[in-house]
């Protein structure tokens, strides 16, 4: 019967301990570490949940994070990491538990001080990532109801982009500056056609994805194949759209530092043009 020792109590719940290849783990149980101590053993068949944190680093502040926070919100974003894991496909980075802890324990801390923070993408993410944005709503219904508290929606962006970089093993930064790249891009796409796009509607969300996978492709050196007589043709009819979509791939290639294949500006004038024609 295999056991692990005991190397941290962070509360009754949560243990660090050391298994027996001597791999340190994150081990979760109801009670499991009431009354115990450095050095004790606990049976396998005790551990409700357990998770490694490779990184010394995460592994240090997930021992800060666990010890500040009430052990029910503890439970709370606990499930809620096991709700997020139940419902994707993907392996997650295990950075999710301290990241994530982080986030909703402050956003949680917020909220009791009547400090709100907005969220400026919070379109963008729904748009850009609708299948963890749904993960992420459900997320946030789950830990409200749980606490008997109220996240407000913008909660629900930022856990998406949380659930997004856990699948993807982007970091957030990355990916809050593709988000702020994809929102440069609609603005400057609705000065130069003179409109206003929706943000709740489908032109918003197909426009969103369209320039999400150009930035993807970009980022990958993905290359299309370019249609050389539709991009004259195109040059001829719709000059608009045509210098528009020249305008946005030079912002992409200077904020993503890579080139933008000429075939991009092809499928952009022809979706610019799509769009266009619906304001008029």
């Amino acid at each position: 019967m295999s056991s692990y020792l005991i190397n941290k109590v962070l509360n009754n719940n949560v243990l660090i301990a050391e298994g027996e290849d001597q791999q340190e783990v994150v081990v979760i149980g109801k009670g499991i570490g009431f009354n115990k101590k450095k050095k004790d053993r606990i049976q396998a068949e005790t551990i409700e949940k357990l998770f490694v944190l490779r990184s010394q680093e995460e592994q240090e502040q997930y021992k800060q994070l666990v010890p500040q926070m009430e052990e029910e919100t503890m439970d709370a974003i606990i499930s809620s990491i096991e709700m997020i894991r139940g419902r994707t496909d993907a392996i997650l980075n295990e950075q999710v538990h301290v990241a994530l802890t982080d986030h909703l324990m402050f956003a949680i801390h917020r909220l009791n001080r009547g400090m709100q923070i907005r969220n400026p993408f919070l379109k963008e993410t729904k748009a850009l990532y609708p299948a963890e944005y749904e993960i992420a709503s459900d997320v946030v219904d789950y830990i409200n109801q749980s606490l008997e508290i109220n996240l407000p929606e913008g909660e629900v962006g930022f856990v998406a982009l949380h659930i997004h970089s856990a699948i993807t093993n982007k970091t957030i930064s990355d990916i809050n500056q593709y988000s702020q790249l994809v929102t440069e891009l609609i603005d400057l796409t609705e000065r130069q056609l003179g409109i206003t796009i929706n943000r709740d509607g489908v032109e918003y969300i197909r426009l969103v994805r369209h320039l999400r996978f150009t930035i993807e492709r970009v980022l990958q050196g993905e290359k299309l194949d370019e249609p050389a007589k539709i991009a004259s043709l195109l040059k001829t009819e719709y000059p608009l759209c045509y210098n528009l979509s020249w305008k946005l791939i030079k912002v992409m290639q200077q904020a993503l530092k890579k080139p933008v294949y000429d075939a991009e500006a092809v499928y952009l004038t022809m979706h610019l043009q799509r769009l266009s024609t619906k304001f008029e």
